[in-house]
């Protein structure tokens, strides 16, 4: 690990950047450098995200705790003029990790996407505003951190049903109930939602 960060830190690439098939949502994996001690690895910097172009201020750290497997927390956003991007990571434990896209007039408007976000992958999901989110435990007490480029804000807070029929997605199957809050339970649909975002092409 010294060699690394001894004067020749920025030469290396300490992201790896994927483009999933909604290609506005990122999956990112941190570089990890570990020694019979342990590991090290910046999860965020800045400088690295910017240089393989991901330009976003993030202003509130979030960190959420399930402790049964199967607990289900989404689909969530904010509509405008506060909006969030939303990186997620696993610090313990193992989601399935959804984002759909809610801009009126996108031609994926309502398609989803999802990876496996782990602490053994050590990978991040980047959810951009304009695409609701959502995961769901896969093992019991897993913890969740997720940054985001806006603060919290009731008003403009926002929720879509888990299993709307038109979004129609593939979670993971479970052997009990899925676990989830009565907001989330009591959610509308996506077609009922007026999500405040609007598609515009990249240029315009």
């Amino acid at each position: 690990m010294r060699n690394i960060f001894a004067g020749g830190w920025e030469k290396a690439k300490l992201v790896e950047v994927r483009s999933l098939d909604l290609p506005e949502v990122l999956e990112i994996t941190p570089k990890k450098f570990g020694d019979h001690r342990g590991f090290f690895s910046e999860t965020y910097n800045r400088q690295a995200f910017a240089d393989a172009g991901i330009k976003l201020d993030f202003v509130q750290d979030n960190h959420s705790f399930s402790a049964a497997r199967g607990t289900l927390r989404g689909l969530h956003f904010q509509n405008p003029p506060m909006a969030q991007d939303k990186l997620i990571r696993v610090t313990h434990g193992e989601i399935f990790d959804v984002a759909v896209d809610v801009r009126k007039g996108s031609p994926n408007f309502g398609k989803w996407v999802a990876i496996v976000l782990s602490e053994k992958k050590w990978n991040q999901l980047l959810v951009p505003a304009g695409f609701a989110h959502g995961f769901v435990t896969l093992v019991p007490d897993t913890e969740v951190l997720y940054k985001t480029s806006g603060y919290y804000s009731p008003l403009h807070d926002r929720s879509i049903r888990f299993d709307d029929p038109e979004i129609a997605i593939s979670w993971p199957a479970m052997e009990t109930e899925l676990q989830l809050s009565d907001k989330d339970r009591n959610a509308g649909f996506l077609a009922d939602t007026d999500t405040g975002f609007v598609y515009q092409e990249t240029g315009k």
